[in-house]
């Protein structure tokens, strides 16, 4: 059974920094792209970034540029996502997922998806 196990989020305040993680099990997590989402309340599902199977590549929403910082490690079957200067804005709950998919989709299509985890910034 394939599991993505969202954690990291938390309170913050505004110019802080948080790093989420994303744990994977149930699959050859280097066969995958990894992603990160964001839902606030009222609002839909939206790309934040994302990473290609081999590490070579990344690709990020504008709003995130410079801020955020996605990686991984293979060998501990895990993705981050690292979030500095944080914004009320970014309040949301965050989602990992995976897929085969080309880097730059940013589409909700894809194959697991996380749990979420809450962040919430404040100002």
């Amino acid at each position: 059974q394939v599991q993505l196990v969202d954690s990291g989020g938390g309170l913050v305040q505004a110019g802080g920094s948080l790093r989420l993680s994303c744990a994977a099990s149930g699959l050859t997590f280097s066969n995958y792209n990894i992603r990160w989402f964001r839902q606030a309340p009222g609002k839909e599902r939206e790309f934040v970034a994302a990473i290609t199977w081999n590490d070579r590549d990344r690709y990020y929403v504008d709003s995130v540029k410079g801020r955020f910082g996605i990686a991984r490690d293979n060998a501990k079957n895990t993705a981050y996502l690292q979030m500095n200067s944080l914004k009320p804005e970014d309040t949301a709950v965050y989602y990992c997922a995976a897929d085969t998919h080309p880097l730059r989709d940013t589409s909700s299509l894809v194959d697991y998806w996380g749990q979420g985890t809450q962040v919430t910034v404040s100002s």
